[in-house]
């Protein structure tokens, strides 16, 4: 249990990239933390072991976004062990390396898209919907590209975008609980999995797509997290932030 009530998150898909990166912010921030993850249960346990070494509280939790049942247990298990959770933060999603023309996309592909970019998302905020505590948030991700709409992302950029629509009706029917709840939208961000098989010509043409003239970093996102998480984000609810340097 966690004797000293400290606040709790969640932060879904949290192994590694974006999520680790929130993760070990959170951890800093005097959260405790539950690291979500779907299938690597070592990458997981080193961000569990940086947030430990940083002075921090924390442990990992196995939970498919995309199975209702996985994600009630997630809660549960968070719950059980450190007594409460306060924020949900939705980072876990899938991007298939490549996404061709709708036309030409595979109902695999679509199916598998919205199951965890949308039902998983859903799943989770179903379930904060009534076990946060009062004063609560909920930070869900979205997506740039549903503002840059580039050919190929047609059922990836939906799935986000509907992700923006339940941010804010869900915001409207937290009323009276004192929960937040909104979204960041990253742009291209340089994680390990973003780099994987790119060019250094398509990542130099990305990097120049924002005025600031760089890709964002893990780092970058997390601060948009820890201040929508925070005292300082309080008064902002019902939103999508687009964390992306000014590319849209």
């Amino acid at each position: 249990m966690n004797s000293k009530q400290q606040q709790v998150a969640i932060v879904t898909g949290a192994s590694r990239g974006i999520g680790a990166a929130i993760a070990q912010r959170l951890g800093r921030e005097g959260y405790a933390v539950v690291v979500n993850y779907a299938g690597n249960a070592a990458e997981a346990a080193r961000v569990v072991q940086a947030i430990a070494d940083g002075g921090g509280s924390a442990i990992a939790v196995q939970a498919d976004v995309a199975d209702p049942a996985a994600v009630r247990a997630l809660f549960d298990q968070a719950i059980a062990q450190l007594g409460r959770v306060d924020v949900l933060v939705n980072n876990a999603g899938i991007m298939p390396p490549q996404l061709p023309a709708l036309a030409d996309t595979g109902d695999d592909t679509f199916d598998r898209l919205v199951a965890v970019n949308l039902k998983g998302s859903f799943n989770t905020m179903r379930e904060a919907g009534t076990r946060l505590q009062h004063g609560g948030r909920v930070i869900n991700f979205s997506s740039s590209l549903v503002g840059t709409r580039l050919p190929g992302y047609a059922v990836y950029a939906a799935t986000k975008a509907a992700v923006e629509t339940m941010t804010n009706i869900l915001a409207k029917e937290m009323r009276g609980k004192g929960i937040t709840v909104n979204a960041v939208a990253p742009g291209p961000t340089a994680t390990a999995l973003f780099l994987d098989g790119k060019t250094p010509e398509t990542i130099a043409r990305l990097s120049a797509m924002a005025p600031l003239e760089r890709l964002g970093t893990p780092d970058d996102i997390a601060a948009a997290v820890a201040f929508l998480a925070g005292p300082d984000g309080a008064w902002i609810n019902g939103q999508t932030l687009r964390a992306n340097g000014g590319m849209v």
